[in-house]
């Protein structure tokens, strides 16, 4: 296969990844009414904590107390994540949702960039919130807004978190020993919520589903993906994440967007694509060091 077919390849698989991950998220839409977002984002973190310790099968010796409290911290970051970001959905249109969840890492590379340039994506970004809020505030839910801001904020903390573990913990297994804690402290707010529904066979096997096409799967095709593709390449296509997940909304769950959010999404997606292309100018000729070296972990929360 020539390099141009790989790369094609290997970015059809994260649009794949990208797909999945929304009609996830609009799965687990679908489930509110029964479960509740606290009780979805259990059945989410459990069944993808269970997939991969059964994959990963971390070695639970020889770490340091300083890896452990890492993995720790990753953990009620993953947990916090997940369920502000289903919080919000509870009262947002998915697009709109992720669009305000992505100024979490557009903030932290603008934040860690050097240059004039990073002044522009910053506008950039904030004329595509004030797009989205002149698109009707009276439709953007206040409380939900904020959920969704607490969401950005903890996938930047994500970013930083995972990073940290992956260079304490070999592969998948920081990942996967942070999902279990994420998943224990998830648990008694999904049973809260939920309560007996969790005992239903097809809730169950629904929050699986949300499991696998919301994590497993993606984050499967992105670690193919990223041994053919370059890193600015890679990080340009997952911002393209609010463009699918208002597709996603759409068709799955009939929610419609004005023409000013639209615009103000595509505005976001403008500052998060600038944003990267200046981090890989800044680092040119660097040759992207593959899945197992010190990158952050690629955990979408939609």
């Amino acid at each position: 296969m020539s390099a141009r077919g790989g790369q094609g390849s290997a970015a059809a698989l994260v649009f794949v990844g990208l797909a999945c991950q929304e009609v996830g998220a609009s799965f687990a839409v679908m489930l509110f009414p029964q479960t509740g977002p606290l009780g979805i984002v259990m059945l989410r973190l459990v069944f993808s904590a269970l997939l991969l310790l059964a994959i990963a099968r971390p070695r639970l010796r020889g770490h340091t107390g300083s890896a452990w409290r890492s993995v720790v911290v990753f953990g009620v970051v993953l947990a916090s994540m997940n369920g502000l970001f289903y919080l919000a959905l509870e009262r947002l249109p998915l697009g709109v949702t992720v669009t305000i969840e992505v100024l979490g890492p557009l903030t932290l590379s603008i934040l860690t960039a050097t240059g004039a340039a990073r002044w522009l994506w910053a506008g950039l970004a904030l004329t595509g919130v004030i797009a989205l809020g002149a698109g009707g505030w009276d439709r953007l839910d206040a409380l939900g807004v904020l959920f969704a801001l607490g969401a950005a904020v903890s996938w930047a903390l994500y970013i930083l978190s995972s990073a940290r573990v992956g260079r304490q913990f070999p592969r998948l297994d920081g990942l996967a020993l942070a999902m279990a804690v994420g998943a224990c402290l998830a648990l008694p707010f999904g049973l809260w919520q939920a309560g007996p529904v969790l005992l239903r066979v097809d809730i169950l096997a629904l929050g699986a589903a949300v499991a696998l096409l919301s994590s497993t799967i993606p984050y499967a095709l992105e670690l193919v993906a990223l041994r053919r593709l370059p890193a600015s390449a890679f990080a340009i296509m997952m911002s393209l994440g609010p463009a699918t997940a208002s597709i996603a909304g759409f068709l799955l769950l009939g929610q419609r967007l004005s023409w000013l959010e639209v615009a103000g999404i595509a505005l976001v997606i403008a500052a998060s694509i600038g944003a990267v292309l200046a981090a890989a100018r800044r680092s040119a000729g660097a040759r992207h060091p593959g899945p197992d070296a010190e990158e952050p972990l690629s955990e979408p929360v939609g």
